[in-house]
């Protein structure tokens, strides 16, 4: 395993582990690493129940993240309304949906080709 899997696969970990602390729902990962000209490794998308809960998931990943990884996102976008919120970590992508938001935009949809992993959570 290379520098940079290590690095992602802690990120991812601690991504989700965010996710979980405050009851983020459907969880899943998608590898783009194989699928040319993506904008980045991977997208790890989930939702919440409101734009309530769509904050905390978001505040909670950025807290475990710059807390274990001392890392924070390049960009966030979409705090303002908490629909759908996009933490930018370069080479990893979080996406932290309202339920019906999320199947309205259909991410995992428009990426078919992306191997899918989906994460079971404490729920």
């Amino acid at each position: 395993m290379t520098k940079k899997e290590k690095e992602a696969d802690q990120l991812i970990t601690q991504i989700i582990k965010g996710i979980d602390e405050v009851k983020g729902q459907s969880v899943e990962v998608l590898d783009l690493r194989e699928i040319e000209n993506t904008v980045c490794d991977y997208f790890i998308i989930c939702n919440g129940t409101s734009n309530t809960q769509v904050n905390a998931i978001v505040n909670s990943i950025q807290k475990l993240v710059s807390k274990s990884l001392k890392e924070k996102p390049w960009h966030v976008e979409g705090n303002s309304n908490a629909e759908w919120v996009l933490l930018d970590y370069v080479n990893i992508v979080v996406h932290v949906f309202q339920k019906h938001i999320r199947e309205f935009y259909d991410i995992e949809g428009l990426w078919g080709d992306a191997k899918f992993l989906k994460i079971e959570t404490t729920i």
